[in-house]
């Protein structure tokens, strides 16, 4: 594959939340964990589930499932913790399921769906694999400005 080739191409995690899938850019993903206990803590936002301790730094865990406003899942050995950077934070994002990393052209990617656009900035695209249809969320916009206050701050007081 040539240069040109890989510029057209996007390579995803692919995760689940409830019975819809999801992808994020690799490049945004620093690891992929088992679910662990989460430490609560008080007056964070009900999206926020908690704090971990990863290799002795603390990253706030965010559940997508509240944050999407989908109904709570069953916790079993499939549930993962995604790590990733929003926005210079790392943050911690639970999912039902990591399915695999695939490789989607551009072109299979389209635009969401305008109706959805107003309360959902953070959806990129839609990108069709096979049969599939994939929602490609852009990880940078899932915390809205002051949420991304809040969670620094609620970090900096659990250290």
């Amino acid at each position: 594959m040539n240069e040109t080739e890989s510029s057209l191409e996007l390579q995803l995690v692919i995760f689940q939340l409830a019975t819809e899938e999801y992808g994020l850019p690799i490049t945004k993903v620093q690891e992929i964990n088992r679910l662990v206990p989460i430490t609560k803590l008080p007056q964070a936002p009900a999206f926020m589930e908690g704090i971990i301790n990863l290799r002795e730094q603390i990253i706030p865990i965010v559940d997508l499932r509240k944050r999407f406003q989908l109904p709570p899942g069953d916790h079993d050995d499939n549930n993962r913790i995604i790590v990733v950077e929003v926005n210079g934070q790392v943050v911690g994002i639970t999912v039902d399921a990591v399915h695999e990393v695939v490789r989607l052209q551009q072109s299979c990617i389209e635009p969401p769906p305008a109706a959805f656009i107003l309360d959902s900035e953070y959806i990129h695209g839609v990108g069709k694999f096979g049969d599939r249809l994939i929602i490609l969320l852009d990880i940078d916009k899932i915390l809205t400005s002051q949420e991304e206050i809040t969670l620094k701050e609620l970090n900096r007081d659990a250290v």
